[in-house]
């Protein structure tokens, strides 16, 4: 079997929101960096991602949505040919380019082509470094820097097209990831384990559906806390699911680190959510897991605990 997969595509990096805006592709040149650097990069099975489709997209949003984001975009290029502003806003966050739909339909087909690639028996399990993030997306709106749901899609079509009966959703960055909340809450196939510091962006009410395990933290909580939540609320929620997949909603600004927010966590941390996962995942799925890249906006620690997380899935 091969190593580790590896899923990018150069788009990722063309979409920026602005000067000085904290989700920015200097965040996967860091990443790229770090792998460089260590060596670890040579250990890994790198594929370039294709786009995802229309009816790949619709598995997790409303037609409607979608299509308005790719008609911004098109008007948003003809403005820019005219002379005008190189930016669109969708919310107060949130801003695309002329290269964003590109950016953000490879995110979502890397962590599609991540899917099909584990599931077919040519890797272990795989890390997509892709960007914009998707968490925050709702089925009919962007929102938190996030333009399509790229775990909820990948989810959504592990499901869908592979015929898969149970999958499970693992969200450790920093932040509710709110739009995977809004997209699978009420639907049995698939579980969601999460934390997230609260009160803190965003604004939303918790949903209570049974398929849902919701940890919010006060700030500065740290790792050893969250490792007692985890073992306590997490882990046998995923025996009892038994899912035949895993998906991480991979952030890494609950780093100390990273001033985006102010919770504890450190590289050993994400070592040990990682491995329990993986231990899950031998358990109940065949190891396979599929991870991609939410938050984390301090570059080193960001850098460093992909770094770490990485290792776990190539056991390197």
């Amino acid at each position: 079997m091969n190593s580790t997969g590896y899923f990018s595509h150069r788009a990722c990096l063309k979409h920026e929101m602005g000067l000085g805006h904290p989700e920015c592709p200097e965040r996967i040149g860091a990443i790229e960096d770090r792998l460089l650097i260590t060596g670890l990069g040579d250990a890994l099975t790198r594929r370039e991602a294709t786009p995802a489709t229309t009816a790949d997209l619709e598995l997790a949003h409303d037609r409607m949505y979608i299509a308005s984001v790719r008609g911004l975009t098109d008007e948003l290029r003809e403005a820019i040919l005219a002379g005008g502003p190189g930016h669109r806003q969708l919310d107060p966050d949130t801003a695309i380019n002329e290269h964003s739909w590109e950016a953000a339909l490879m995110s979502a087909g890397a962590a599609i082509n991540a899917t099909d690639a584990v599931l077919a028996g040519e890797m272990p399990n795989a890390f997509c470094a892709v960007r914009p993030p998707g968490h925050h997306a709702c089925r009919d709106k962007a929102m938190g820097f996030c333009l399509f749901n790229n775990v909820a899609v990948a989810a959504k079509y592990a499901l869908e097209r592979h015929g898969l009966k149970r999958v499970a959703i693992i969200d450790f960055d920093v932040h509710h990831g709110n739009g995977t909340e809004d997209i699978v809450a009420g639907d049995d196939r698939i579980l969601m384990c999460s934390f997230y510091q609260h009160p803190f962006y965003p604004e939303w009410p918790h949903a209570s559906a049974p398929n849902l395990v919701n940890l919010p933290v006060p700030a500065y909580t740290k790792g050893m806390a969250i490792r007692e939540l985890v073992e306590a609320a997490w882990l046998p929620r995923l025996d009892a699911h038994r899912p035949e997949m895993i998906f991480i909603s991979a952030g890494f600004d609950a780093h100390r680190e990273d001033d985006m927010a102010q919770m504890g966590l450190v590289e050993q941390d994400y070592v040990w959510m990682t491995q329990q996962l993986m231990q899950v995942a031998q358990r109940h799925a065949q190891g396979r897991i599929v991870s991609i890249l939410e938050g984390g906006y301090n570059l080193s620690a960001l850098a460093r605990s992909v770094e770490a997380h990485i290792r776990v899935l190539a056991d390197v």
